[in-house]
């Protein structure tokens, strides 16, 4: 069997946006699990230190916008670097939904995606219940049953356990990577988690136990 990948993140992220492509790719090539983890980063950062972007310097935003540009232009995937609903009033439904998705075997990755680019690319508000039901059956899915579930008590108990594990391992942006000893934050970084998975060592010495150290 492959490895299995954990990725946290949020429903908003443009990083995890911009490295879905990429992301599957691995996933597909290494027949990896992927297990999607999307968390409350309000919540969690009050532990781990991130810092949401509109509460940033306006230098540090200014280059957050230039590097979306330049990734964006880099990978050929358009995105909008102002887009109407960011950051949307609520995206944990948007997470919660995909997290639906995943515990019926659908295809949670793709549902994420697409999310994400109604959202980078669309201009559609995912936090609008109606434009996450369209979403979904756009992919084919069942948006109706799948919105149903976002606030059902099996995914709202995953929900809670997405947030402490996120807390409890340090998690400080999205998206962050874990897979075995390796240790990722940022879709710029993926590129070690394809050697990871190809074998080869990317992370020794007492850093490659943080993680671990958290996650106990």
């Amino acid at each position: 069997m492959g490895q299995t990948i954990e990725c946290f993140y949020t429903l908003s992220s443009p990083w995890m946006y911009l490295g879905g492509p990429q992301l599957t790719d691995i996933v597909r090539r290494h027949g990896a699990t992927l297990l999607l983890k999307p968390y409350d980063f309000r919540l969690v950062i009050k532990h781990t230190g991130g810092i949401p972007l509109r509460t940033r310097p306006e230098p540090r935003q200014d280059y957050h916008a230039l590097e979306l540009d330049r990734w964006s232009r880099h990978l050929n995937i358009p995105i909008n670097l102002k887009p109407k609903h960011y950051p949307p009033s609520d995206q944990r439904q948007a997470g919660r939904m995909v997290m639906a998705a995943q515990g019926r075997g659908l295809d949670a990755m793709a549902l994420s995606q697409a999310l994400l680019r109604a959202l980078w690319v669309e201009d559609r508000d995912i936090a609008d219940p109606r434009v996450r039901v369209a979403v979904a059956e756009e992919e084919g899915l069942p948006g109706e049953a799948l919105h149903r579930e976002e606030e059902s008590s099996s995914i709202e108990a995953e929900w809670d356990r997405n947030n402490q594990d996120a807390v409890k391992r340090g998690v400080f942006g999205a998206p962050t990577f874990f897979c075995g000893d390796l240790w990722l934050w940022g879709q710029d970084r993926l590129f070690f988690l394809d050697k990871h998975l190809a074998g080869e060592q990317v992370q020794s010495g007492p850093s490659a136990k943080i993680g671990k150290t958290r996650a106990a």
